[in-house]
Parts: C-alpha cells; structure tokens; sequence
C-alpha cells in the first residue's frame, strides 16, 4: 500500500505595498515572489480568499500536470478571465474537442517547409532594421524589437495586406496588452462572463480596430480566391485553405479572426522581449559576444541577415537564444486547475485547485542548472541537454499545448539577433538598473535604453 499524501507546506506572501489600504487589510493585495517559492521546495501553496493557489517547482511534477495527466489539468479560469475578451476562442485560451480541432488545423502551417518559405521576409525585415540605426546614438531596443517583430509577423501571417494598417494595429495592441497585462483577482476566480469582460472604451475600441482590419483582409482573401486566383505564401493562406479531416470542413471567419489575433501577439510581443533580454546580457558578457560576432562574420561574410540554410551554421546563435529563454522567459508564469484529485510525488493535489508553474523559477534551481544566475550559451550544446530532466526548461510550455509557434519564434529571434549584431554592438547606459516588470510577459522595465556602436558598415 502506498504511503498516505503528504500536504504542500503553505507560504505566506507579504502585501503589495501600493496597493489600497483596505485590499491590504482584506488580503486581496498579496505580492506573488515566484522565487521565494523555490525555499519550500517542489510544491508549496498560498491562500487568496480561502482559495488554495499551488506553486509547482518541480520538473516531474510539471511532467505529471502537462503530458502525463495532462487532462485532470486543463488551463485555469485565468485565460479565460484575463485573454478571453481580446483572444477570443484561439488556441491559447481555448479548450477540450474545440481546442484538439483547431490545433490540427492549424499545424500544417507551422511546418518546417512552410517556415522556409517565410524566412526571406523574416531576413528582408531584419536587415531593413538594422540599417535604420546609426552610430553613437541611444535605442530603445524594447520598442525597436517591438516594432521589427510586428512588421514581420505582419507581414508572414498577412502578406502585403496589412503594411498600411500596421500603425494602427500597433496602437491597439498596445492598449490590450496593457488592459490584459494585469493581474487581478478576476484571475483566480470563477466569474460570469459580465464581471469578468472589461469595460473601458479604450478596450473595446482596441477590440474592434482589429476585428475590422482582420474581417476586411479575411474578406478579400475569400474574394480572391473566389475569384481563382493563386494563393498567397502566408500563413493566413494556409489557414484559410486548412480543412478538418474528418468532417472537410473549414475555419468560420470567427475562428480565424481569434487564431489570427492570438497569433499576431503570440508572434512578436514574446520574441521582442526575448531578443531585448538577449542584447542585455550579451551586453554585459563581452566574451559570449564576442563568439557570436566570429561566427556570424564566418557564416554571413558581407550579407545583411541569413537565410533559412544558414542558420543551422549559426549554433552559438541559437545557445545564445536558448539561455536568455532559461534566464528570461517571456511567458515566465502559466496556470492550470485541478480537475480530480491527484498525486504529485508524495504530495497530494486536491480537485478545484489552482497551479501555478513558473518556468523562471524552473530555470533557477540549482539542482537542475548549476550556478543558476550565470549567463552562459554552452548550457545548451549539443548534448549537454541529458544532464538535466526534459521539464526542467520550459520557455514555451510542454505537453501536447506545447506552443505551436515555437519553431517560427526561434526562426525570427534568431534572424533578427543575426542581422542585428552582424553590424552594430548594443552598449549599457552606465548607472541605469535594469530591472523585470513581470505583466502577462517578463518585459524589462521602463524599456531597455542602449547605445548602438558600429561594428561594419
């Protein structure tokens, strides 16, 4: 008989300082430190009005929650609470027979044939970037990313269709992000859907600049192709043309609009946060640059950005990307619920509760990642990999929700930081800290001011 179920040790928060009196007295205003759960081991739990919120921080126990078991623990009510309004039914916040459908569907476009054909507009945009700096002058290289990374998924998911548009989406994506980027209590509960959609007028009227500019160009690729004309090579072609197996039938126009909008952030607001943290560290690691730029004047020679062949010559590159997403992951927290009871180990994971997974705490135990702060590419050679459990390093979660952009996102990062530092080296401010803000993303806060240095022209 197996030994009876331990209880996680429970962790008491202290309240957020700014927040309101009252909620502190209520305790409605508690200060989530992710790392502090790392002290009581690899499961540990705090109370938000007598609700139980688990912190799982350990590799087999989130192989239990997202392959092994992966359906006693489907996403918690915070996606739908806090996305659902701007997302809609896409693949992040969406669920069970729906969620499988549309996942199918939609695979065959993030296929590595198909990724190919997106790699020059990737490099074109990259390159175009680039050239825009100059010499001596201070970037915000947070904005900056934004900005090459919309015009790119800009144009691989909508092709020409939305250059004209793209200051306009930009603007409303920032007003989402902002409205989505908070947490609220609303993310732990489950409310009726009224108390839960927001209600500023700035939000709706986010909502509904990209409803109208995703309905028009979904409106004239169908006219289009009902006209027989050939189709495009990008990925809204490929999703309009994508047909269920079983039942041949295709996506509504409402379920594209939701995998389009939830593609369009999911394809630049966490690659440019990716790629700031990357000219951060590689900033204040002069060696790791240093390899970088000799194997990217030994790959590139005098080209602007590399295509789609040259990046499996550019594995340092890659190292470089793969530790920043271990030391700053985009999607540094994500949450699952409980359906039945279940075992975690020795512990016991009662039905109804809420968990949290951080993979920046994952990819700070020691046990798993020696000398956890330091910077250091070689992490992520070949093979170094068995040294430590497969759930250890979750940059784009795992299991069969495992992201499905994850091939597209290390295709861009790495195009990007290639055509970037073939031609500049991104220097510190002296005397400005850089601190996280931790929103829906781990974004540097304020920005990431930094100084461009030529390095060729």
């Amino acid at each position: 008989m197996s030994a009876a179920a331990l209880e996680a040790p429970r962790i008491e928060f202290p309240p957020m300082k700014e927040a309101p009196a009252l909620a502190r007295w209520l305790g409605l205003a508690p200060r989530f430190d992710i790392m502090a759960t790392l002290e009581r081991g690899p499961l540990c739990y705090t109370r938000l009005l007598g609700k139980r919120i688990y912190f799982v921080n350990d590799a087999e126990f989130v192989k239990r929650i997202l392959l092994d078991n992966a359906a006693n623990y489907p996403k918690s009510v915070t996606y739908r609470n806090n996305l659902r309004p701007f997302l809609g039914d896409g693949l992040l916040v969406s669920e069970g027979e729906f969620w499988r459908r549309q996942r199918r569907l939609m695979q065959p476009a993030f296929h590595l044939r198909r990724l190919r054909a997106l790699a020059d507009t990737m490099a074109g945009c990259a390159a175009a970037a680039a050239a825009r700096w100059s010499h001596a002058t201070i970037v915000d290289v947070m904005a900056q990313m934004n900005a090459v990374t919309m015009e790119i998924v800009a144009k691989t998911l909508f092709g020409a269709d939305v250059s004209a548009d793209i200051a306009e989406v930009a603007d409303a994506m920032a007003v989402l992000q902002e409205e989505t980027g908070r947490v609220r209590l609303r993310a732990f509960f489950e409310l009726p859907e009224f108390l839960v959609r927001p209600r500023g007028r700035e939000f709706r009227r986010a909502v509904a600049t990209l409803d109208r500019i995703v309905a028009r160009i979904v409106c004239e690729r169908r006219a289009a192709a009902a006209r027989g004309e050939p189709p495009r090579e990008d990925l809204l072609a490929m999703l309009i043309e994508a047909k269920d197996a079983d039942t041949g039938d295709a996506m509504t126009d409402r379920q594209l609009r939701d995998e389009l909008v939830t593609l369009f952030l999911a394809g630049h607001e966490t690659t440019a946060i990716a790629l700031t943290w990357t000219f951060h560290l590689l900033a204040q690691h002069p060696e790791a640059e240093a390899k970088l730029h000799a194997e990217l004047d030994a790959v590139l020679g005098e080209r602007a950005a590399p295509a789609f062949d040259d990046l499996e010559r550019l594995p340092y590159a890659r190292m470089v990307a793969e530790e920043t997403m271990r030391l700053y992951p985009p999607a540094y927290v994500f949450s699952r619920r409980a359906l039945a009871e279940d075992r975690l180990g020795p512990y016991r994971m009662p039905a109804g509760a809420h968990i949290v997974i951080s993979p920046y705490a994952l990819h700070r135990r020691p046990d798993y990642w020696p000398e956890p702060e330091a910077f250091r590419p070689e992490r992520f050679a070949p093979g170094e990999e068995r040294a430590r459990p497969r759930y250890a390093y979750l940059p784009f979660g795992g299991g069969p929700r495992v992201c499905i952009g994850n091939a597209f996102a290390m295709m861009e990062h790495a195009i990007v930081l290639c055509a970037i530092a073939r031609r500049w080296r991104l220097e510190a401010i002296p005397g400005r800290e850089v601190a996280t803000e931790p929103r829906i993303t781990l974004r540097p806060r304020g920005g990431l001011p930094m100084r461009v240095v030529a390095r060729r022209a």
